[in-house]
Formats: C-alpha cells, sequence, structure tokens
C-alpha cells in the first residue's frame, strides 16, 4: 500500500524494555512501523518503475487499435474467403520464414493474421504477423508481434519495458522485487493505518505532515485490495517465485492441461506430404481443419498451429482470453481431418483456471477496457502513495536533516512467544519469495553492523533516532 511512511511522535515511541501490561499489538506497532518506513523508502523506486510502466500498458491496448487501425481493421464485405486463400495471399507477399499460426479475422471489420516464424530481422520468440483482408485477400500490411496475447510493436516495447526495462533476464529480477515487498508494505500500511487514533485519520482540517499521511492512508487503505491481487498475480510468472508455483500446482495435480498434438491412427506421418514447407497446407488443408475444429464447439477467435512435422497433428484452440473466457483447444489429424485429442477450459483444475483468470486480470484482457482503466487508477494510487511517503520522510526531518528514520531496538519489545513464531514464518516466506528474503536479510545484516558501529563509539541509545 505505501511505499515510504513516516510517523509522528505518537507513531514512533521510543523503544524500550517492553512492561507486563503491554499489549501485543502495542509490542508489535514499532516492529511493523520500521519494517514499513525502510522497505518503503528502499523499495520505493522499484515501485515507481513498475507503477509508471503498468500505467503506459495499460493504456497501450487502446492505443494500439489506434495507431494499428490500418492493418487490424477493413471495411465489412459480403463474404469471407477460405481461410486457405488468404493464407496463400500472405505467402505471395512475404515467402520468408514458415507459417507457424494463422489467425481468422474473428469479427466482420478484423483482419485475418498470418504469423511466420523464422523471418530475417525479427527477435527471436516474436513472429511477423502479416495481416489480410478476409474479403479480398489483399495483404493491409506486416507487424512484428510477440505473446499470446498478439501485441504489436508499441505493446510489445511497454510490455517488455513494465516486465524487464528492456535487460532480458537480469531486469526480471526488479519486477519480481516489486511484487514480492508490495503486499508487504500494503498490509503493513493497513496495520498501522486501523491502529491509529480515529482522530488522526482525518484529512480535512489538518495541514502539513498531518495531512500528507492522512492523504496517504486513505488512498492506501482503498488501494490495498488492488496491490494484494497485483502483487500475488505478479509473482505467478516471475522468474523465481513463479518457477516456485508453477512446481507447487504440477505436485497439486493443477497443471495447466494441454491438447496432444501427436497425429494418430494409420494414416500418421503421411498427412503433410500434400503441403510445401512453411505454407501451412499440409494433408487436408487449412479450410477442412478449421471446420473440424468449428463442429467441436470452438467459436471465434481461435488459432491455427500447423504440424510441426510429419508425424503431428494440427492444433487449432481458442485465443479468447476476455470474459468468458475461451480457451477450448482440439487436435486434429492432417491426413482425414478426425479430431484426435480435445481439451475443454470447463475441465481445467481450479488452480489452473485461477491463474488464468489472475494474470489476465493483472494484464487488462479479462474485462476489457473496464479493466485497463481499473489498472490504471491503481498505478496512480500507487505512485501518488509514493510522492507522499517521501514528503512525509521529508518533512519528518528536523531543520535542514531529510528524513529522520524510525529508531532501532523495536524488536527487543516483542515477546518472545510471537517473536519466535514470526522468525520462522519470514524465513518460510523468504524462501519462496527469494527476492523478499534476500532483500529483508541485508538490511537486517546492515541494521546490525551500524547498531554495533554506534555501539562501539558509545553513541548507542535505542530512544534516539540514529540518521
Amino acid at each position: 500500500m505505501t511505499t515510504a511512511p513516516s510517523t509522528t511522535t505518537d507513531e514512533a515511541p521510543p523503544p524500550a524494555a517492553p512492561a507486563p501490561s503491554k499489549s501485543s499489538w502495542a509490542s508489535l506497532r514499532p516492529l511493523i512501523l520500521r519494517l514499513h518506513f525502510y522497505a518503503g523508502v528502499l523499495v520505493a523506486p522499484f515501485l515507481l518503475v513498475a507503477a509508471v510502466t503498468g500505467l503506459l500498458y495499460a493504456g497501450s491496448f487502446q492505443a494500439e487499435k489506434l495507431v494499428y487501425d490500418h492493418e487490424l481493421t477493413v471495411p465489412v464485405g459480403e463474404k469471407k474467403l477460405p481461410i486457405s486463400e488468404q493464407v496463400a495471399a500472405a505467402r505471395k507477399a512475404h515467402p520468408e520464414g514458415t507459417v507457424s499460426a494463422v489467425r481468422p479475422s474473428p469479427e466482420a471489420d478484423a483482419t485475418t493474421r498470418v504469423m511466420l516464424s523464422g523471418v530475417p530481422g525479427v527477435d527471436e520468440g516474436h513472429a511477423l504477423a502479416v495481416f489480410v483482408d478476409p474479403y479480398t485477400a489483399k495483404v493491409r500490411g506486416s507487424l512484428e508481434q510477440y505473446g499470446s496475447t498478439g501485441a504489436l510493436p508499441l505493446r510489445t516495447w511497454i510490455d517488455e519495458f513494465h516486465r524487464d526495462l528492456h535487460l532480458g533476464e537480469t531486469g526480471r529480477l526488479y519486477s519480481e522485487l516489486a511484487a514480492s515487498w508490495l503486499w508487504v508494505i500494503s498490509a503493513g500500511g493497513l496495520a498501522l493505518w486501523f491502529s491509529r487514533r480515529r482522530a488522526l485519520r482525518k484529512v480535512r482540517g489538518a495541514k502539513g505532515r498531518r495531512r500528507t499521511l492522512g492523504l496517504h492512508g486513505t488512498v492506501g487503505v482503498w488501494a490495498a485490495i488492488g496491490f494484494f491481487f497485483l502483487s500475488a498475480t505478479g509473482l505467478t510468472w516471475s522468474a523465481y517465485a513463479g518457477a516456485t508455483i508453477d512446481e507447487l500446482r504440477t505436485s497439486l495435480g493443477q497443471a495447466t492441461p494441454s491438447v496432444s498434438a501427436a497425429a494418430g491412427g494409420e494414416h500418421a506421418g503421411h498427412g503433410s506430404a500434400a503441403g510445401q514447407a512453411g505454407d501451412a497446407a499440409h494433408g487436408v488443408g487449412l479450410d477442412k481443419v478449421l471446420s473440424a475444429a468449428r463442429a467441436e464447439g470452438l467459436g471465434d477467435p481461435v488459432e491455427i498451429v500447423p504440424p510441426a512435422d510429419a508425424n503431428s497433428a494440427y492444433v487449432v484452440k481458442q485465443v479468447q482470453r476476455g470474459w468468458p473466457t475461451k480457451q477450448d483447444a482440439v487436435a486434429i489429424d492432417p491426413a482425414d481431418a478426425e479430431v484426435t485429442d480435445v481439451v475443454r477450459f470447463a475441465d481445467h483444475p481450479v488452480l489452473a483456471k485461477l491463474t488464468r483468470w489472475g494474470i489476465d486480470l493483472h494484464t487488462g484482457v479479462l474485462f476489457g477496457l473496464a479493466n485497463q482503466i481499473a489498472l490504471m487508477l491503481l498505478a496512480t494510487c500507487l505512485i501518488l502513495l509514493i510522492v507522499w511517503g517521501y514528503r512525509m520522510w521529508w518533512q519528518r526531518g528536523r531543520g535542514s536533516s531529510f528524513g529522520r528514520p524510525i529508531p532501532r531496538g523495536a524488536w527487543q519489545q516483542v515477546p518472545p512467544r510471537i517473536l519466535v513464531p514470526l522468525l520462522a514464518g519470514i524465513a518460510v516466506l523468504g524462501y519462496f519469495l527469494p527476492l523478499f528474503g534476500i532483500p529483508l536479510a541485508a538490511f537486517l545484516a546492515v541494521d546490525i553492523l551500524l547498531g554495533e558501529i554506534a555501539h562501539r563509539r558509545g553513541r548507542r541509545s535505542y530512544g534516539t533516532p540514529l540518521s
């Protein structure tokens, strides 16, 4: 929720020896305040980058429609041509590479996309999308495309900036660090806000630092649920925590199922004889394959993936990530257009469905424009909270000093019956979320070292803030 909180005098009582009558919360509060403050100060830059780039990404869906309108839309005609003719037109215009997938026009005014892989000049892992008018087979252009949502250059650039700052796998650590700490800071901020006296939460009539704190806390409370969600879903496809989550889902039998692309029957290995390399016209061809998929109930939008080799089947899968989600998939033998395997989204395990919906909600595709607006509001709230947090840090300073820190030694007030289980829980959590555990351990090590240095210099005082 918050990023760089600070506190008034009543929020940060000087650590002292715990009294027998002190409540558990009274003992924990200074420790939570210190963690909330330092985590906010140190993690805020990463969260700020994630919030700004996330704001841009949420708006990129609508921007993409405007920028690439010529490629994405066509005048509505009388009748769409067979998909094989549309692919042939795309191959005539772009004979390079091989056809990796075809997305037939899903709406009356939408173009067909023919995706080509192995095209010179196209980044690895990306495809060249050729846009074809489904009524005339005229090629309206070609653009580099990335990912299962069909992101075009503008959205791809923003997506990669949000995910890894265009630094590759190393850059992904920044976003995982932000996701690992966002929920921790949010939870700490909620606890601190609701523990304050009601009179101190008011914004109206407050001035100076108390007004900043009121704005910071009020907006943070309203946005907290959204932050928890963004943190949890962001971790599902992160580098380290994401791998752990995948392993856990697999061990529980909750992995996302996939359709088998192995061609079956006595004709396996002969289905590709009718097509030339790279043209996707294997065996019975695209038109009969699409008809077979329609007969299995796969409505638009769909993606047709040609056989990878002579022993593979066509795979036709629905690619609607919006609500209601359409993710059914079928495998079709290229020799006779017989369906060899079917996977229904309705039959996916519960965690697989929740993961799918969570990621799509996080990326703004589940509920379309409304989803994207909600994400933009959350990103704006996070940006404001960071600005207000640093402002409170500034306002907490005395004279020319910048942002006095919270006094150390708060952990000494926590009774062992609470402290020991708390440390054990944090250790387990840090194991599964390494970019939470490692920075926390580093902070504690530096804090202990600074405390020891102050002690040796004879300046150690738990009642006096160290700057």
